[in-house]
Order: C-alpha cells, then structure tokens, then sequence
C-alpha cells in the first residue's frame, strides 16, 4: 500500500494536475485519488465517489479518472469531522489501497509515505516568508519535496529550501527525474 498527499500553497497552483500527473506516470498503483474540500458541494452525502458514466468532465475527481485513477472520491469535511471522514475512507478503500489525496488538511490525521507541496512560481512574499495559506504550513514542514510549476526561487530561511525542488514545465507531465525520485520514495 502506498500513500501519497499533495498539498499547495494556495488554490490554483497545480494540486489536481499534480496528482493527475502522478496517477498518469505511475499506472502500475492503480490509485483510488481522494479530494478532500471545506467546501459543501451541495450533494448531501460527506463522501462521493465520482463514477466514470456520471462523471462531469470540469471536475476534479473527472480529471482523477481520465488519468488512469481507480477510483475518484470527493470528501467534504470540517474541522470537527475529517477525523470521522478519514475512517469512513478507509473502510471503503481497504487496507491494501494505493491512496493519493489532494488535501493540505489530511497530514494532521495520516502518515503519508510521501508527502509532496506544490508551490506557485514567484510566490514569495516580503521578508523571507513564502507567500501561502496557513493549512499548508504543516504540509510544507513535512513534505519530502516541493514541486512548482515554471521557476520558484525559494529564501534560505525558509525550512523547506532544503528539500528536492522539482520545476516542471506541465505539472501533469512528471519529468523523468522526479518519477525516479518517486518511485524510490515509496520503495524505501
């Protein structure tokens, strides 16, 4: 079993094309990919899971199955009760289930095999402070790597400049040298 989280430093900056990317260059994981969101998306149930018949071709979960992803699930939790979604899940995927999440919030309640953060190109802000949202704080502190689309120049006060970078030019297409870097991630 392998569990990966991406995490970002804010919407927009790649999460979903990462583990798309992911999905697409590691097929042999046959990965059941996990959206976990604060936000309602007014279907009443916590837990979806996207179907490749019913499927909107704009969604998340969508672009999870048109990468080769075994499974799609959109997760709807707040603070109070991600704990009891992340059971739920489990229960659902099974012991044996390769897992890939898109959630900053999911590191406070699993042990990840490899955690991995994207960042935004030029997302630095004043001082020496990356420019980023406050739930990627944890992501960032225990992230094997940080990925970026295009060039991050990261300060060297900040933690996570000593972490492996990867830039890549389309974030859906993962680079030769960082499916290596994966696969001996989750190999180790």
């Amino acid at each position: 079993m392998a569990t990966i989280v991406v995490g970002g430093s804010g919407r927009g900056v790649g999460k979903t094309a990462l583990v798309c990317g992911l999905i697409a260059a590691l097929p042999e994981l046959a990965f059941a990919a996990v959206k976990i969101t604060t936000h309602e998306h007014g279907y009443g149930e916590p837990i979806l899971e996207e179907t490749p018949t019913g499927r909107q071709m704009e969604s998340d979960t969508a672009r999870y199955l048109a990468a080769g992803a075994r499974r799609a699930l959109l997760v709807s939790a707040s603070e109070d009760d991600i704990a009891e979604r992340v059971g739920e899940l489990r229960a659902m995927l099974g012991e044996g289930a390769n897992v890939i999440f898109e959630s900053n919030r999911i590191v406070d309640y699993l042990e990840p095999d490899l955690c991995l953060g994207v960042l935004q190109a030029g997302e630095i802000a004043e001082g020496s402070r990356l420019s980023i949202k406050a739930s990627f704080r944890k992501v960032l502190s225990r992230a094997d790597a940080l990925v970026a689309r295009g060039n991050v120049d990261l300060v060297e006060a900040e933690p996570a400049a000593a972490k492996p970078l990867f830039r890549l030019a389309d974030l859906e297409r993962i680079s030769p040298e960082m499916l290596d870097w994966v696969r001996s991630a989750l190999h180790s």
